[in-house]
């Protein structure tokens, strides 16, 4: 099975090299990996020691970083190597201050792995999330270095748990302790005989309320709403906008509105403002004169969690596609998040309907019921605002229980001393 493996991952890579040329995303995958054993030949781990934290992409970083930051604080003498996978987690964090190298993942093939490990010597390895990489998790087994899976969260559809997932499952036996979001995923890891888990939660609550406290002040945004209510269309693609602007188009007095797009190309943001009605203008050309307009289009990266603070009611694309965006963003400013159908998979969107911080909708029709609702119903949106803020307030605290049980306890510190 391993060759298996093996031969599927170099199939993999030979498919994106040939789909380059056509695919902005493969070309970005096979250009970024170019050099990489150069780039490894020049690391250089010192006399300290070195963390390796392997995120799939860019959610899965945001979802690591508490983990790595307190890391730095507690052992600045450490060094820290992050990987990613996606070219969406490493084209936004390559230039991280927190690592002190940021790279693609090499292929997970047996000399690529060999390579890798005997440059960096990582003593301690870290995978957020997901992303089980069969030959990298079994070479860190091998040379006995601490591995440990954090935030993990399972499904019982997903192939561990199904008849013929039991080569797969074996990664699971190279963890020291995987880290887990909740208890149905502790159950499904022991329904296949694996034990060494632990319930702590998701890292992302202490993310969002870290970003939450360095949020900046956006006089623009403030401006632009005046004294009004505001509602924020965060991280949204066609089929949220365009049920959106169908209500702004005859609504747009009821608040100020601000949509900040998932892609902000120049076709994508022309789109939205040939859709609108009402006046519109985008961040980057607001005046004071611009006043008058109704809708603020943002069009550039990294200002939408401090968008959120300046917001009524938000609404959080993706849920018509493959999945929701980041709803805690939103959420740990104590306001209500809506969201489309495609959520169930994701347990922070399960869970904040049932506190009553969230709710989806499916159309137009659903989407108007619930913003006029909020609009005409100050103590039910306080309440849902409320329902956020304590729910984000309940989950935190994850971090420091990842970093006690890798760092504090006898066991771990054990590990660390044969190395």
């Amino acid at each position: 099975m391993k060759t298996i493996y093996t031969g599927l991952i170099a199939l993999y890579s030979a498919i994106a090299g040939a789909a380059s040329p056509f695919s902005v995303k493969a070309r970005r995958w096979v250009r970024g990996r170019r050099g990489w054993r150069e780039r490894l030949s020049s690391f250089s781990r010192g006399e300290g020691k070195v963390a390796w934290v392997h995120c799939a992409s860019l959610g899965e970083f945001e979802q690591g970083r508490p983990v790595i930051e307190k890391i730095r604080r507690d052992h600045p003498d450490w060094k820290v190597v992050v990987t990613f996978f996606s070219p969406s987690g490493y084209e936004i964090r390559k230039d991280y201050r927190g690592a002190d190298m940021v790279m693609y993942l090499p292929t997970d093939l047996p000399a690529n792995v060999r390579f890798f490990l005997d440059h960096i010597k990582p003593d301690l390895a870290l995978f957020v999330k997901y992303e089980f990489w069969y030959n990298y998790l079994s070479e860190l087994k091998r040379r006995n270095i601490p591995t440990y899976l954090v935030s993990g969260i399972f499904r019982p559809d997903q192939y561990f748990f199904r008849w013929y997932g039991s080569f797969a499952r074996g990664v699971f036996q190279v963890f020291n302790r995987i880290f887990l979001q909740d208890e149905q995923s502790g159950r499904l890891l022991e329904s296949i005989g694996y034990h060494r888990y632990s319930v702590t939660g998701d890292t992302r609550f202490d993310r969002v309320s870290q970003i939450a406290a360095a949020a900046k002040d956006l006089p623009v945004i403030e401006k632009f709403r005046g004294k009004e209510s505001l509602f924020v269309a965060g991280s949204s693609w066609d089929e949220d906008e365009e049920i959106i602007v169908r209500y702004i188009n005859s609504n747009s007095g009821a608040m100020k509105w601000v949509i900040a797009p998932h892609e902000i190309d120049e076709a994508h943001l022309c789109r939205i403002e040939k859709r609108l009605t009402p006046e519109s203008v985008r961040y980057s050309r607001y005046v004071e004169g611009a006043k008058s307009c109704r809708v603020m289009i943002i069009d550039n990266i990294g200002m939408l969690s401090s968008v959120y603070r300046y917001a009524s009611i938000a609404a959080v694309g993706g849920g018509f596609g493959r999945g929701i965006h980041n709803i805690l963003e939103p959420a740990c400013w104590g306001i209500p998040v809506l969201f489309g159908p495609h959520h169930l998979k994701f347990r922070e969107a399960v869970q904040l309907k049932e506190r009553g911080g969230a709710v989806s909708f499916d159309n137009f029709e659903t989407f108007t019921s619930v913003v006029e609702k909020y609009l005409s119903d100050p103590v039910a949106l306080e309440a849902a605002g409320n329902a956020s803020a304590i729910y984000i307030s309940e989950n935190k605290g994850s971090t420091d229980k990842v970093y006690k049980e890798i760092f504090e306890n006898q066991n771990a510190e054990n590990l660390f001393k044969k190395r």
